[in-house]
């Protein structure tokens, strides 16, 4: 029915907005039937009595004014003013519910998103689109009896990202993390009952969900920041939908703005995971040659935060700010960061090196994971993820594993199955177990580095380097093809000569 929903829209706007006008309306449906189901509950508890009934909604989750609700615009489905009555439901349900549908500064999630716009066709068209729109969500029960704890706007969200915004984002180096890749790094950072977690990067949120829902206990708080307006719009939905109101998500830049504070001070965090944008480009150091620069301008040399005393990365590759930022905002005695990166944080040189350096030394590095190529949608690029634990006591060692070669082939994204995530997890907690011993641990996949091991190889971390995939070649037997080409030969002077008899004949 999602996919019916987006026919509504194709050939008229850009695939990667799909999602923005799908979300909002399943989200608007979504609200709209718990609230009716919760409703009659009343009514049949009360036997009937209305104002008890109304009394008892005004502390629901959500005050949804009657012109908000699906049902009103369904029923006012064919008004030639469809579009501009949505944009207005949509409005008053904000305004309905300002401290849950607002950032801090005020902004609104539904600001970006207009039903109304001519970008959905001329008045004609556009009317019979969202009438289409209307009718096609008018036939999905998203009430919590019909669901059934089903996950379906997360399927929702992850069908749409794979259909149809493939390319968004993809200049700015942001990548949507596939549900196995966000599986897998929840089950590496997997926390503890009451942990607070957070996404410092988080998109739509998707990670951030997957990371609360490996706690063993519903008591832990869930935290992000995004930087892309539209995107948080979705990441606030999203929380929503899944059910986690108590959830914090902050509009802004994280290197430039960071949001989430205590006071004057970064909050801290048990558990930091991310799928920051690679090698993001003017991520926010400045150039001492740039001219006009705003005296206001944010320079990481003089963070007031203190992020990057490890040092500054290269203005042109932001990758190690938002990993230094990951650090820094985890508990000094127990914190633990896990990140997916390109391959170029592993051993790119430089001042990179050089922080890269530090946090070895410090005895910050846990774990260096070679992924699969192809996973991510949008690029082929390759990437790892880092595991950083500071709690790692004495054990100075580093994990490496190389699953490169550990997954099912796709038509357009390579998959990680459930096996090879369990590979990689068992392995991985043996070894923060302490129950791996230095060396090689399973040929061609992982291996355990000493920190000496490390330093001599001047702190990089290029997984080749530790983990040996060689594949040696068969050895070839001279002899044994010589006579096979003789034969061969043979063979052919025979099959000339037997032709020569069929052109003959002809003639």
């Amino acid at each position: 029915m999602v996919w019916k929903a987006c026919d509504t829209f194709r050939g008229i706007i850009d695939p990667s907005q799909y999602k923005d006008y799908i979300l909002t309306m399943l989200f608007l449906k979504y609200v709209s039937d718990v609230n009716k189901e919760h409703y009659q509950q009343y009514l049949q508890k009360y036997n009937g009595d209305t104002e008890r009934a109304d009394r008892a909604m005004k502390m629901e989750r959500f005050n949804i004014p009657h012109n908000s609700t699906f049902d009103y615009l369904y029923e006012h489905r064919n008004a030639v003013n469809n579009g501009e009555l949505i944009d207005i439901a949509l409005n008053d349900l904000e305004e309905a519910n300002r401290d849950k549908l607002s950032s801090e500064d005020g902004a609104g999630i539904f600001r970006n998103i207009s039903f109304n716009s001519s970008n959905l066709g001329d008045a004609k068209d556009k009317k019979a689109r969202l009438t289409n729109l209307l009718i096609d969500f008018n036939k999905i029960d998203l009430t919590p009896s019909h669901l059934e704890g089903n996950d379906v706007i997360g399927d929702a969200y992850e069908f749409l990202i794979a259909n149809f915004a493939s390319d968004a984002g993809k200049k700015a180096g942001e990548f949507y993390t596939p549900g196995a890749v966000s599986t897998l790094l929840a089950k590496l950072t997997k926390s503890k009952p009451g942990a607070r977690i957070c996404d410092p990067t988080c998109g739509s949120s998707s990670l951030l969900i997957k990371a609360g829902k490996e706690v063993d206990s519903d008591n832990f708080s869930l935290y992000g920041q995004e930087a892309n307006g539209s995107t948080w719009a979705l990441a606030v939905m999203n929380m929503f939908l899944h059910g986690y109101d108590n959830a914090t998500i902050r509009w802004g830049d994280t290197i430039r703005n960071p949001k989430l504070k205590e006071g004057d001070s970064l909050m801290k965090f048990d558990t930091v995971v991310a799928n920051p944008p690679f090698s993001l480009d003017k991520w926010g150091k400045v150039d001492d040659k740039e001219e006009n620069r705003a005296s206001t301008s944010f320079d990481p040399e003089t963070d007031k935060y203190n992020r990057f005393w490890r040092g500054v990365p290269p203005k042109s590759k932001g990758d190690w700010a938002f990993i230094s930022h990951m650090i820094e905002t985890t508990y000094p005695d127990r914190g633990k960061v896990g990140v997916v990166v390109p391959h170029g944080v592993l051993f790119r040189g430089s001042s990179e090196g050089k922080i890269r350096q530090k946090t070895i030394e410090e005895n910050l590095l846990e774990a260096v994971i070679g992924l699969p190529a192809n996973l991510f949608f949008g690029t082929g690029i390759p990437a790892a993820i880092l595991i950083f634990n500071r709690a790692k006591g004495d054990n100075q060692n580093v994990l490496f594993i190389d699953a490169s070669r550990h997954y099912q082939a796709g038509t357009n994204q390579n998959l990680l199955r459930t096996t090879d995530i369990e590979h990689i997890v068992s392995t991985y907690y043996d070894f923060n177990e302490g129950k791996l011993k230095p060396g090689i641990v399973e040929d061609k996949f992982s291996y355990v580095a000493t920190f000496e091991e490390v330093a001599g190889n001047d702190f990089n971390l290029n997984i080749p380097r530790y983990v040996d995939t060689f594949e040696e070649e068969t050895e070839v037997d001279i002899a044994a093809v010589q006579k096979e080409i003789e034969e061969l030969e043979t063979e052919l002077k025979v099959i000339q000569a037997e032709m020569d008899r069929y052109l003959k004949a002809l003639i």
